[in-house]
């Protein structure tokens, strides 16, 4: 099992994805043939009105969860032909994942939560990087502390750190910001631009709000399951006049 680092322009990938909960009158197609390209070193934002797939599309990619049919890929890798340990370690070793609710480990200092994914796959840090990464989302007196100790927007600080420490081919962010204020927001969203200026890194977003969609390169919108608009070099303004039309 390998995944190619530049080797396909798309980093991620669904093609034919269909997702489907529950049997008969009672089933919900929150997928409904979805075909889409993530593409390597680039910032994509996937937005939809509730209920439209767009958090059911991005953990089906991700590995989070199985499609019904259709096929998801990262890389070159195929996701329905790993089994549970494998793809476990593809996870592991090559994705990094941002939550709203942070999934930090409460009897670990920052720094330990930061590495965390390093120590579980026994590799060494990067000091270099990581003290860029530190000193970039402001955790610099922080380290020693444990989450408790932390406020929401230094949790979420650690969350997006230890997404990019083991510098994976894609970092998964699911609404990273929903919980923050306005400020630390902005802030994470720009350490995430520079991630993909300055490194190449690869983001795929799920978000509601138009200010956060716009620090994305490209936006998706899905509505019903099926994507139905895509918005290069997005503003909040554009954005946020699409989104009405979901409501119209």
């Amino acid at each position: 099992m390998s995944v190619a680092d530049v080797a396909t322009a798309a980093a991620a990938r669904a093609v034919d994805a269909r997702k489907t909960y529950g049997d008969g009158d009672a089933a919900v197609h929150a997928l409904a043939g979805v075909t889409v390209d993530f593409p390597s070193h680039r910032f994509t934002a996937i937005m939809g009105p509730s209920g439209s797939g767009k958090s059911t599309l991005m953990q089906c990619v991700a590995g989070l969860d199985r499609l019904t049919s259709g096929q998801a890929f990262i890389g070159d890798v195929e996701l329905s032909t790993l089994d549970k340990t494998q793809l476990t370690l593809l996870r592991r070793d090559h994705l990094g994942f941002i939550f709203q609710q942070y999934n930090l480990i409460p009897t670990l200092t920052a720094e330990e939560n930061i590495v965390l994914p390093l120590t579980l796959a026994g590799a060494d840090r990067d000091q270099a990087w990581f003290e860029t990464i530190v000193a970039t989302v402001g955790l610099g007196q922080r380290l020693g502390n444990r989450p408790s100790e932390l406020s929401g927007g230094q949790q979420q600080r650690v969350a997006v750190a230890r997404a990019l420490v083991p510098k994976p081919d894609i970092v998964f962010a699911d609404e990273p910001t929903g919980a923050l204020d306005s400020k630390t927001g902005m802030e994470i969203l720009s350490f995430m631009r520079r991630a993909v200026d300055d490194s190449g890194q690869t983001i795929v977003m799920v978000t509601h709000d138009p200010h956060a969609a716009s620090y994305a390169d490209n936006v998706l919108f899905l509505a019903d399951g099926q994507i139905t608009d895509e918005m290069a070099n997005p503003t909040a303004d554009r954005v946020l006049d699409r989104m009405k039309r979901f409501e119209a």
